[in-house]
């Protein structure tokens, strides 16, 4: 095996790898998402009173809820 097979397969393993930790990477972060969910009922509210909205809880809801379908969908 020559020096054109040796870099070669260090070529291959260097993509192997980086596809390998892609992976693993986006499923980390997917499953750290998915438990802490980067905007919460509290956050909504006072996001919403700092629009000049007041907030009801049927509309909070239904705001989560449409926040959750759409990660849901990805």
């Amino acid at each position: 095996m020559g020096t054109l097979g040796i870099v070669l397969i260090a070529i291959v393993a260097l993509l192997a790898g980086v596809a390998l930790g892609f992976f693993i990477a986006r499923k980390y972060m997917m499953n750290y998402l998915k438990k802490n969910p980067p905007i919460n009922e509290q956050m909504l509210r006072t996001m919403m009173m700092q629009m000049g909205q007041k907030p009801s809880q049927k509309k909070i809801n239904q705001m989560m809820r449409a926040m959750n379908n759409q990660n849901e969908l990805k």
